[in-house]
């Protein structure tokens, strides 16, 4: 499987941002599907996540309340609706899957990622 993920670019600080990930290859869109970041001199850090039937949705502690995820499976795709960004939201935000129906808050549980995009939170 495949990560693509779009949608990254500056924003001001109190601005929105929408990220999207489809995955392709071997499509199953039954993946469990998650956000990460990874912001400059830090760790990889969980942001959330969206069993398929969306039925389990996960969300850090730091992003409750202003970030939604959201998946449209008849086009196999998640999104990261970020809103009331501020700069510490700066980051390069990874797309993951993994195949097992559970979100998990950890970089080892998830399989598959994607190529970072980076998003710039002005203040």
């Amino acid at each position: 499987v495949q990560l693509q993920a779009f949608g990254g670019g500056l924003m001001q600080a109190g601005g929105s941002l929408r990220l999207s990930c489809a995955p392709s290859g071997r499509n199953n869109s039954r993946y469990t599907m998650g956000w990460f970041r990874q912001a400059p001199g830090k760790e990889r850090e969980f942001v959330a996540g969206i069993v398929w039937s969306a039925s389990d949705i996960v969300y850090a502690d730091s992003v409750k309340g202003r970030f939604t995820i959201s998946r449209d499976n008849a086009k196999n795709t998640v999104y990261l609706q970020m809103d009331s960004l501020t700069p510490e939201d700066t980051a390069v935000y990874y797309c993951a899957a993994r195949v097992l129906p559970i979100v998990k808050p950890t970089t080892d549980a998830w399989t598959y990622w994607g190529l970072g995009t980076l998003v710039t939170v002005s203040s």
